[in-house]
């Protein structure tokens, strides 16, 4: 077994590799004068684990081409973050379901894929190979157990992601809730715990993703007016749009943390752990 990346997740790939105890696949990357994408990998093995998050266009593209240049090779395809996941419902007439484009387009020539945290567990059913969800639930709570905390609040910014929220609480024995919008008037909403306090307590708001970090900059506001010592963010992918970082950071957010599904520099969680786990028991 040898394990080959894309150029958005070399560091992933390489820590996935080094958890293994397998080689990593050289690639040379490069692009034609009109901007096509070119790579040629080196010396493959009967088995491949590619690992290749899908942050953009480019590296979509870079992602099938990694694909197709690994076959004979028996592939296990890991994608971290899958862009276009969220797309998984047509709400208008002429749309494209994105995430069924882009489930088909992965699963040509592959054996087995791993998603982390994919927005919607049912994108899975799209992949013409079989696909498995794993999560970095018990990981991120791992994380947040070494901050040193004292009696933290885990809190997800709605119900949709309590269920997250509940595992990661799970780790610490924390107490865990969600937050709730009260519409007070036409422009104004309170945003705060469903039912716990967080007076004196450091809280830790936690999501699959955190994309602009709008939601999370308004609850920061609130929380500290609430009462809350601390307020943290932290999630699996962090995507982080349009200055998002910044933007936590003035709003008083103590720590901004994700995952290496998405390579930042606060990216303090890693997944080789996980995905290694999961590719042994297969």
């Amino acid at each position: 077994m040898k394990v080959i990346c894309t150029e958005r997740s070399q560091v992933l790939g390489a820590r996935l590799a080094r958890v293994l105890k397998v080689p990593v696949v050289n690639v040379a990357f490069s692009r034609f004068p009109d901007g096509e994408h070119y790579l040629v990998a080196g010396a493959l093995d009967d088995e491949t684990v590619i690992v290749g998050s899908v942050v953009d266009n480019d590296a979509l593209v870079q992602l099938m081409l990694l694909i197709d240049a690994c076959k004979p090779s028996r592939i296990r395809l890991v994608i971290p973050y899958m862009a276009y996941a969220r797309q998984d419902k047509q709400f208008k007439q002429g749309e494209p379901l994105s995430a069924r484009v882009v489930a088909k387009a992965l699963s040509q020539g592959v054996s087995e894929i791993f998603t982390i945290n994919i927005h919607d567990p049912s994108v899975l059913e799209h992949f013409s190979a079989p696909a498995q969800n794993l999560s970095l639930a018990q990981d991120t709570g791992a994380y947040i157990k070494t901050l040193g905390l004292d009696n933290p609040l885990i809190l997800s910014p709605d119900d949709g992601a309590l269920a997250f929220a509940e595992q990661v609480a799970s780790v610490g024995g924390w107490e865990f809730d969600h937050l709730d919008k009260t519409r007070l008037s036409g422009v104004e909403v309170r945003m705060a715990p469903k039912t716990v306090s967080v007076a004196s307590r450091p809280v830790v708001i936690v999501d699959d993703i955190i994309s602009t970090g709008g939601t999370i900059v308004t609850a920061a506001g609130m929380l500290y007016q609430q009462g809350a010592t601390d307020v943290y963010a932290a999630c699996v992918h962090g995507v982080l749009a349009g200055g998002a970082y910044a933007k936590l950071t003035a709003a008083g957010i103590r720590d901004v943390i994700c995952s290496d599904t998405i390579e930042r520099a606060c990216s303090r969680i890693s997944a080789a752990e996980r995905i290694a786990g999961a590719i042994r028991k297969h």
